[in-house]
């Protein structure tokens, strides 16, 4: 293995090292000369998000300048994993990734991503009225690219308000994969420190070491209910208050309703009050009992009993009135400056 400076590889064995020509530094990368910087329109997990303007084209883009700590450390494993997802991804619910591009060192490299507008957390944050076809345009969408993912498995592992991206053309686009990541045999283990915590599932916040697609699913619940309340559902600021806030949303978890919880390391050394009540229904007294039914689904302990998002896609709460409008006739809504 080998990490870049300057114009400098140097080999992770024995730190010697070898000098090669700038004029092959970068081999046959584009520069990001040919881009005009407009504005920084936000900041994803591993990195500055600028809008842009290719200049030989006059495309309008998103640059994502990829964040490196230390150069001699090389680039990023999250980067690497994020463009080889993105190479590998086309779904119209999924941000479209276009090309790498480079600067004069390795310090300033960028993904070049298709442009969206807005975001869905400025638009809540603006105090943005959905309705609920709209709602039901928005989680549908989103549906359909966890379904896509999940199908050639991939976890996204990071999905919040912020991370889905919205078109003037009404289009939801997942973004942010920078802590997505393949996984193959059921039960792999990963890290349980990924995801929001206003997102965050039970089993990641019980430092349970498997998870799969389910903790998705988790966090598409809790958007769902944050565009249901035009405010974050769960917004907790530590673990344990995270923990808390979600006992007093659904109840207290035990073995019965989530087996081999109790063998969970937070679980056997943190004693969670009683709370035997679901407050769903009485926290979203206005939603109808096909939209209670899929809060329920995704918001469940149990990973395994969750719903996918193929079941989402199936619940009638997309069939009943008010149906979903279509993405076309969403209202749009002022770009990010």
């Amino acid at each position: 293995m080998t990490t870049i400076t300057d114009n400098t590889i140097y080999s992770f064995e024995d730190l010697s090292p070898v000098k090669i020509p700038k004029s092959h530094l970068f081999g046959s990368c584009v520069h990001v000369g040919d881009y005009e910087k407009l504005n920084k329109i936000g900041q994803g997990t591993y990195g500055v998000v600028y809008k842009a303007r290719n200049i030989k084209t006059n495309e309008i883009l998103a640059l994502k300048r990829i964040k490196i700590e230390k150069l001699k450390d090389g680039f990023p494993i999250s980067s690497v994993r994020e463009i080889n997802i993105l190479r590998t991804v086309r779904h119209p619910n999924i941000v479209e990734f276009k090309d790498v591009v480079v600067g004069k060192s390795l310090d300033n490299v960028f993904l070049v991503m298709e442009y969206c507008e807005q975001d869905l957390a400025t638009l809540i944050d603006c105090k943005i009225h959905f309705t609920e076809s709209q709602i039901k345009c928005l989680m549908q969408q989103l549906f359909c690219g966890l379904k896509y993912l999940h199908k050639n498995f991939i976890i996204h592992r990071d999905l919040k308000v912020s991370n889905l991206l919205l078109t003037d053309k009404g289009l939801l686009k997942i973004a942010d994969f920078g802590l997505a990541r393949n996984y193959g045999c059921p039960g792999d283990p990963m890290s349980p420190c990924v995801v929001t915590l206003w997102y965050r599932a039970p089993e990641l916040l019980f430092h349970s070491n498997y998870h799969s697609t389910a903790i998705d699913m988790w966090a598409a619940g809790c958007i769902f209910g944050e565009l249901l309340l035009q405010k974050p559902l769960l917004p907790g600021q530590s673990e344990i208050q995270q923990i808390d806030l979600i006992i007093n949303l659904i109840g207290t978890p035990n073995d019965r309703i989530w087996p081999g919880f109790n063998d969970l390391p937070i679980a056997k050394s943190f004693t969670v009050k009683h709370q035997p009540f679901n407050n769903i229904s009485h926290i979203f007294s206005c939603v109808s009992k096909a939209g209670i039914r899929l809060l329920n689904l995704l918001l469940m302990y149990d990973p395994c009993k969750r719903a996918t998002a193929d079941e989402c896609l199936q619940s009638s709460y997309f069939r009943e009135s008010p149906l979903p409008c279509d993405p076309s006739v969403m209202p749009s809504f002022p770009q990010k400056s």
